[in-house]
């Protein structure tokens, strides 16, 4: 955790809404949280663990694979979510936005009805995925042709503040 890199930068990805996901659900920007309370209830965390789903494409431009991808890779981390216990303060991260409705009810100003189930994205906590996945011993790209996705769950005491990570 002590080698763990946030920036606030990544915000800036999200507002440019390449992902398409800026604002329409409560698990990704802004409606996730300001930036820099993330980060601190994140480095607030002793441990991380960082996962990776590596998934085969037909060429670089597969955009059906590498979506197919990333639903399988979010199926995944609701497995990982469901087994992981409820009332430990736990965080756990995934890739891009939850997807458990079609619409989020944020977009009728509704509250979450899946508020145990839905899974922020990493970007939103401004987590430097490539860093981290060099730290974990994981590669970021797995070759030609792949697709790979990330999720990560914080548990644990929080740090004090001489072993808080530092942010960019």
């Amino acid at each position: 955790m002590r080698d763990l890199v946030f920036e606030r930068s990544f915000r800036e990805l999200c507002k440019a809404n390449t992902c398409r996901s800026y604002g329409k659900y409560y698990t990704c920007p802004p409606a996730a949280g300001d930036i820099d309370d993330l980060i601190a209830r994140a480095k607030g965390f002793e441990h991380a663990i960082l996962y990776q789903t590596v998934w085969p494409l037909e060429d670089s431009f597969d955009a059906e694979g590498m979506a197919e991808a990333s639903s399988k890779h979010y199926d995944i981390a609701q497995r990982v979510q469901s087994m992981l216990p409820r009332d430990q303060g736990i965080v756990h991260l995934a890739t891009g936005g939850c997807r458990l409705c079609e619409e989020c009810a944020l977009v009728h100003e509704e509250p979450c009805i899946y508020p145990d189930q839905a899974l922020t994205s990493m970007s939103a906590y401004g987590i430097h995925v490539s860093g981290a996945a060099k730290l974990a011993g994981l590669k970021y790209i797995n070759g030609t042709n792949t697709v790979t996705y990330f999720g990560m769950v914080f548990w644990g005491k929080a740090l004090d503040s001489a072993q808080t990570p530092q942010t960019a």
